[in-house]
């Protein structure tokens, strides 16, 4: 038998003797019991061969990876027995890289080596090495279990041919994170059956770029626009039934309407389209006009593109990278149990900053990593697939310090030598588990960058969805929030409870402490357009973050009110307090939003985000002493073919029709307001007449007492939930609190002379904001935490940055305070940080503080 195709034995209780005897046996004859469970990999079959299903061991770490010849899962040294006892399955394929690095001349220039093996793995590598001064040699064989028989390859001549093809073909197969991209829904996406002969309704109807809401229930996420009517609904076609309350689907089945386009994915390029009739994404060649139909402009929304940043950032946002990231300065990095990093998979760093954060938490250390053995030994026949199982991996990749490793003395003189210091950690790829979390959803199992936010909401429904019969760790964010929803023209209130996880803070812009700066950067900045010369260096907004505070304390107009005490739409206000405090608090500073011309930006903005925290003041209070209670009655359900006539105070419809408004108008003054005379019609008047269908005749709805509670209501005229900012901006200038010309705007319909008038009559109104000036602290102090059963104050511990000028575009990182000093980490580098950036982040942490 040729010494190239020898059979090695390793079983340690045969002897060298032995094995020479045993030599003279044929391959073919030694794998004949296990050939019913050697398979070819088929079209669709996945083999893993660079990474193990329950550890980041791949090719290239020193035992190599183990992949079974039946399931094609890959396995490192320390993972392969337990599938083996597990499944049975005997044949495994050993694969093992060998990197080296080249030899230099003289001239400093690479040598030529030759290489005893050959590069025949289809492999990604998990290193990020330069292929000119790197070469590899790859090296493969047949490993029979538990005798660990081994068979080097490539062996033509002496194996089986069904062995052969099997190991050729694992061999040679892609990886399946690449397979994944190809076959991935967005290439399959057809044209539309309905996109060229699609009717759309003339009914006015135009989308605002913010505020969008589902018609029918609160769902402010997930929402879909029909483009025949222009409903705003939310959507439940995910996979596993998460995203809404399907009324956009109900909606379907009611009109037959078959298009729909998601609000939040509109971009130049195109939008995620569903058709329900026939039932899958699909493509709309005629998608821009169908958009302006309804006042949305396409082709002016800013252009993203994949990666770090886009041409598209403006000069605030690119001094961003450099303050966040710390680059001017030259950081220390650490290296050991929980100072692993995360490579970036081109646009994976809002998972990986929201991954590196969750795991920094106790409680989530504990359910996964914690119990590593016990999901690792119940885990399923296929743990790729698993969710507790590759949390259970991650935590483990990032706290247990195998992938984080200091650069060995010796290499490190070489290093400085050479004078090409450069930071060694390794770090973890995520591949297995983005492509598990993101399987289904049509945002995160794009290419594209996402929101952190938005995705740490996902993870958090996926944690909670597979914690059943076991500690939900999600748990730790969960907080109950009382709305308190008022009925402006009664005074009677409505108390209700909903979960939340995470409290989303307003940027009052107006509320900046360098307002003269800004104003003055504007002016200069408008002269250098006017006068073609280059812009003035710009300037951020800084705002204190208790008015940040404030504003969310303030109260929001509620659209479409239906006010159970009048039986009729009425205006009504409310207010959100908590219910009861988590014990990790995620605060999302609202720097996104979209322009009145659809174009999303980012406000550039500095936030005095405190170190420590006191909620208390937030506290709900329940039903108060004199407050009556709105009845329990539900909106009347909506009957087209009713046409009974409606009941209106003529009189005060000539009332208003004598001040010079159409008709028309008055009518439906009169009929919204619930016949309650001519000063309430008058104010809904002012409120409506800038509104395309102000003086269309008034078409009635008819009623019917329901049998059962419904929540829907036809959408007639929606109130803004704030009043326009440039009212607000006027009143505030005059130096007024922005609480305060709110209210007053509110009170008064935006009109700004009886505005100013109700603040001049109401001066008690500021004792709130009083109040509220000593919500947030910078530092403990014996007021903030006297009480050592206190549930609402905080201390931060983390927290996620972003550069760039777009959720779809950019970078981030993250910063996270670890045995008393600030770490960033940023991709696979972990730093000590030395001057961590808090008032320029996007989401914050907090943890709460141990009671004394």
């Amino acid at each position: 038998m040729s010494g190239l195709y020898d059979l090695k034995i390793a079983p340690s209780h045969l002897q060298p003797d032995t094995l020479n005897v045993k030599m003279a046996t044929d391959l073919g004859e030694l794998l004949v019991p296990y050939m019913p469970t050697i398979r070819v990999p088929r079209t669709g079959d996945r083999v893993f061969k660079s990474e193990c299903a329950f550890s980041y061991d791949s090719p290239e770490s020193e035992g190599g990876l183990y992949v079974c010849m039946n399931t094609f899962l890959g396995f490192g040294r320390e993972h392969v027995e337990r599938h083996y006892h597990k499944t049975g399955q005997s044949v495994y394929m050993h694969l093992k890289r060998h990197v080296k690095e080249k030899a230099t001349g003289a001239a400093g220039g690479a040598i030529s080596r030759r290489r005893n093996g050959k590069v025949f793995l289809d492999l990604e590598l998990n290193r990020d090495f330069n292929g000119v001064d790197y070469e590899y040699e790859d090296e493969a064989k047949l490993v029979i279990f538990p005798d660990h028989f081994e068979i080097p390859l490539p062996n033509i001549e002496e194996l089986p041919a069904l062995v052969t093809i099997a190991c050729d073909a694992v061999l040679n197969a892609s990886s399946p994170y690449k397979k994944q991209e190809a076959d991935s829904w967005e290439e399959e996406i057809q044209v539309s059956k309905h996109a060229r002969s699609l009717r759309q309704q003339e009914n006015g109807v135009r989308i605002p770029p913010s505020g969008w809401k589902c018609a029918k229930c609160e769902m402010r996420e997930n929402l879909w626009l029909n483009l025949t009517d222009g409903s705003v609904l939310c959507g439940k076609w995910f996979f596993d039934g998460s995203g809404g309350n399907g009324h956009a689907l109900e909606h379907y089945k009611e009109t037959n309407f078959p298009l729909a386009v998601k609000l939040d994915t509109i971009t130049p390029d195109g939008a995620d389209i569903y058709s329900f009739d026939e039932e899958e994404a699909v493509l709309d060649p005629h998608i821009s006009e169908h958009l302006l139909h309804f006042g949305i402009d396409m082709l002016q929304m800013q252009r993203t593109e994949n990666g770090h940043h886009t041409d598209n950032d403006v000069q605030p946002c690119v001094s961003d990278w450099e303050v966040i990231q710390e680059s001017s300065l030259k950081l220390k990095p650490v290296y050991g149990s929980g100072y692993t990093g995360i490579k970036n998979l081109g646009n994976s760093c809002y998972l990986s900053t929201t991954m590196q954060v969750l795991f920094s938490i106790p409680e989530f250390q504990r359910a996964y990593v914690g119990n590593l053995q016990r999901i690792f030994d119940y885990s399923p026949l296929d743990p790729t697939q698993d969710f507790s199982t590759q949390m259970a991996k991650l935590g483990h990749g990032l706290l247990s310090g195998q992938y984080s490793k200091p650069p060995m003395k010796s290499e490190l003189i070489e290093q400085v030598m050479k004078e090409e210091y450069k930071q060694q950690q390794r770090g973890i790829s995520p591949k297995m588990f983005k492509a598990l979390v993101s399987k289904g959803h049509p945002e995160f199992s794009s290419d594209r960058q996402q929101d952190a936010h938005e995705f740490f909401l996902h993870l958090i429904n996926l944690v909670e969805r597979n914690s059943s019969g076991s500690e939900n760790p999600g748990d730790v964010f969960r907080f109950l929030v009382e709305e308190r929803v008022q009925c402006c023209q009664t005074q009677k209130v409505r108390y209700t409870q909903r979960v939340d996880y995470l409290m989303q803070l307003p940027v009052p812009l107006e509320a900046a402490s360098n307002r003269e700066e800004l104003i003055a950067y504007e002016s200069k900045r408008k002269e250098a357009e006017e006068n073609m010369r280059p812009p003035p260096e710009p300037v951020r907004a800084r705002i204190p973050f208790t008015a940040c505070l404030q504003a969310f304390t303030e109260p929001e107009n509620v659209p479409d009110f239906w006010s159970s005490a009048l039986q009729a739409k009425s205006a009504g206000v409310k207010t959100s307090r908590f219910a009861s405090f988590p014990e990790y608090m995620v605060m999302q500073i609202k720097k996104f939003t979209f322009g009145v011309d659809w174009v999303p930006k980012k406000l550039d903005v500095s936030v005095d985000v405190p170190d420590f925290l006191d909620l208390n003041r937030l506290r709900a209070t329940g039903l108060q002493t004199g407050e009556a209670e709105l009845p329990d009655l539900t909106p009347p359900i909506v009957i087209p073919e009713d046409t009974r006539a409606p009941e209106i105070d003529e009189s005060s419809v000539m009332q208003l029709a004598e001040m010079g408004f159409p008709l028309e108008a008055c009518r439906k003054a009169v009929y919204y307001t619930g016949n309650m005379g001519a000063e309430m019609a008058f104010n809904w008047i002012i409120a409506h007449m800038e509104e395309p269908d102000f003086a269309e005749p008034l078409a009635i709805p008819s009623y019917m007492e329901p049998d059962l509670p419904s929540p829907s209501f036809p959408t007639i005229s929606a109130l803004d939930n704030q009043p326009p900012e440039e009212s607000i901006s006027i009143l505030t200038s005059m130096g007024f609190p922005r609480h305060h010309t709110i209210q007053a705007l509110k009170a008064t319909n935006n009109n700004l002379e009886r505005a100013l008038d109700w603040i001049f009559t109401h001066p008690d109104c500021e004792d709130e904001s009083e109040a509220m000036s000593d919500t947030a602290d910078t530092e403990p102090n014996n007021n903030s935490f006297s009480n050592a059963n206190d549930l609402s104050s905080y201390e931060l511990f983390a927290f996620i940055s972003h550069m760039g000028s777009s959720t779809m575009s950019g970078h981030y990182v993250c910063h996270i305070k670890k045995e008393g000093r600030w770490l960033i980490y940023n991709d696979h580098k972990v730093c000590l940080s030395e001057r961590p950036p808090k008032d320029l982040g996007y989401m914050y942490f907090y943890r709460r503080l141990s009671s004394c």
